[in-house]
């Protein structure tokens, strides 16, 4: 049951960055609504982590599984892009290190932020 609570909290936060998404003027990925609630919510302290410990455990060993229908799908337009393998694969590569490097440095800086914040005013430690 615990479970089924953790994915309902998941499912909720994603529709209302759906909602969110669609209330806006603009075009923007209701998944990255979807997780800035949830940053928010959990930087505000209204969701722990721990509260979502066994779903996000469950989604992060299926990840693979769940990019199956994206490889399929690529298999579908295979015809369309033959043309333009190589750039497309420079662009993954290239957008991959620029991934792994800003999330190594937001990691670090999120770190240093979280140590800062927990040293006790006043500057001594007990």
């Amino acid at each position: 049951m615990k479970v089924l609570w953790q994915i309902g909290i998941l499912f909720a936060v994603c529709l209302l960055g759906e909602g969110i998404s669609l209330l806006l003027p603009f075009p923007f990925p209701a998944s990255v609504i979807a997780m800035i609630i949830l940053l928010l919510l959990m930087l505000t302290k209204r969701l722990k982590a721990e509260k979502l410990k066994e779903t996000s455990d469950f989604f992060l060993g299926i990840m693979s599984f769940l990019f199956i229908p994206a490889g399929v799908g690529i298999i579908n337009v295979y015809d369309s892009i033959k043309g333009h393998i190589l750039p497309l694969l420079v662009i993954c590569i290239l957008t991959t290190i620029i991934t792994f490097g800003v999330t190594s440095f937001a990691v670090r800086f999120f770190i240093r932020l979280q140590e800062r914040l927990s040293k006790p005013k006043g500057g001594k430690q007990p």
